[in-house]
């Protein structure tokens, strides 16, 4: 049986403020970091172990995971980091506040953005905020680096590199497991378990709370839950 195990980054200083966050570089809050721990001692308590630890390029999410590993106490771990795992990208409304945003654009049309396939308002290429001025993205073709992105997209480019890179790992017989952000693993879960739209749309994946899903060899969902 294989293992792959989800993680959402503990609770950030952003989600503390209320803050459309994407690709801001953030750090974690102290609860997030204890969030973190607990979700080690959790994985350790029940005899988990991992061959492969994917994260995101983002600080939260490279945290929490270093923060669980040195909870399972495994220092032979491949860590791999790809930008292809980072939160969606906001566009304009990174760093503004949800209930401020809520007041300028009216609540209906911000619930369309974070949770429909609405494109949020774009950066223009000049904004500190698109990846494009920052160091951490300075060897990726700016013409692959967002302006902003819908949910659609962030499953898109979540999903392609599920099959490219980690797909081919699990098969290997690899257990995993991916340390992200809320969005970019709502990608994955709509990807492993076929969810639709819909069902998406309302999906909840909580901080610092790790899904398992145990997998046949040909990858079929055996059970899936949290521990």
């Amino acid at each position: 049986m294989i293992k792959l195990v989800l993680v959402r980054h503990g609770k950030s200083v952003w989600n503390k403020e209320n803050k459309f966050t994407g690709w801001t570089n953030v750090e974690l809050a102290p609860e997030g970091i204890e969030e973190a721990k607990e979700a080690g001692k959790k994985l350790y308590e029940n005899g988990f172990n991992f061959d492969i630890v994917y994260t995101s390029v983002l600080k939260r999410a490279i945290d929490t995971a270093n923060l669980i590993i040195n909870e399972l106490n495994d220092s032979d771990l491949i860590i791999k980091r790809s930008y292809k795992l980072n939160e969606r990208h906001y566009g304009a409304l990174q760093g503004l506040n949800k209930d401020e945003t809520k007041v300028k654009y009216g609540e209906e049309q911000v619930k369309l953005w974070r949770r429909g396939f609405e494109l949020p308002p774009k950066l223009t290429m000049d904004d500190p905020r698109f990846p494009g001025n920052d160091p951490l993205y300075k060897d990726i073709d700016k013409s692959l680096l967002p302006l902003s992105e819908s949910l659609k997209e962030t499953i898109e480019r979540v999903s392609e590199y599920y099959e490219e890179e980690i797909k081919k790992e699990l098969l290997n017989g690899k257990n995993i497991m991916i340390v992200a952000h809320g969005n970019s693993l709502r990608g994955l879960v709509k990807y492993i378990e076929k969810l639709s739209d819909e069902d998406v749309i309302n999906l909840e994946i909580p901080t610092g709370k790790p899904l398992v899903y145990e997998l046949d060899d040909e990858l079929n969902i055996i059970k899936h839950y949290y521990l």
